[in-house]
């Protein structure tokens, strides 16, 4: 491999690592706010989050183009008040592999936690626990295994992203390019050797992700 092939791959797995943290963040008290509570709006709010596992991922980078380009509703405040656009800079692939695979998250975080057993939270509410604390010490260590396999189902799902990548990013050697902007790339200017070898290790990381998924999942599905 040369060193831009190189480069992609400590990038694709830096995008992945990244974008992952900000879905433990954001999509682990998204998937208990659906599981959990009841409100007006819920299954509209579902469904938005669910889109961009459903839509073509450019239509999703399309989205994210609108958003957060230089003028977008989001990007023109960032460069008028930062002078900076998050446009084909790695950060806009963490973007992209975010909104992708957060679904993902979700969709496994909700089915774990909707299949916990309502009589061990409310035994928890009987003896004094708050909702907060019913949360940390009942709901969530009981719905772990599905929650570790949103975790690494999304960080595959990160790893692998391309098309809202390639529209959001670009595919700029040495700075954005990731491991499927790179096979891309490769493919098209008849590189097949090396083609094939990135296909394989990137075949071969996302089948190990899955694994763990499936091991981390099968008590639940």
């Amino acid at each position: 491999m040369d060193s831009s092939a190189l480069f992609s791959i400590q990038l694709s797995l830096m995008v992945a690592v990244v974008s992952t943290f900000f879905i433990i963040v954001i999509g682990i008290p998204l998937a208990y706010l659906l599981a959990r509570k009841n409100f007006l709006g819920k299954e509209v709010l579902d469904i938005l989050l669910t889109l961009p596992l459903v839509l073509p991922p450019t239509v999703t980078g399309y989205y994210l183009i609108v958003a957060f380009g230089r003028n977008g509703f989001i990007g023109r405040y960032l460069y008028e008040w930062m002078d900076w656009t998050v446009m084909f800079t790695w950060y806009a692939a963490v973007l992209a592999s975010f909104v992708v695979a957060l679904p993902l998250m979700i969709k496994t975080g909700r089915a774990a936690l909707e299949a916990v057993d309502g009589n061990l939270i409310n035994a928890a509410y009987t003896l004094g626990h708050s909702n907060w604390e019913t949360a940390l010490r009942v709901t969530l260590p009981l719905a772990k295994r599905g929650l570790l396999a949103g975790v690494v189902l999304s960080f595959a799902r990160a790893l692998g992203e391309f098309g809202a990548t390639l529209m959001l990013a670009g595919n700029i050697p040495g700075k954005t390019a990731t491991m499927p902007l790179v096979i891309y790339s490769l493919a098209a200017s008849g590189d097949w050797s090396e083609a094939t070898l990135m296909v394989v290790l990137l075949t071969l990381m996302a089948g190990i992700f899955l694994y763990l998924a499936n091991r981390y999942s099968k008590t639940i599905f």
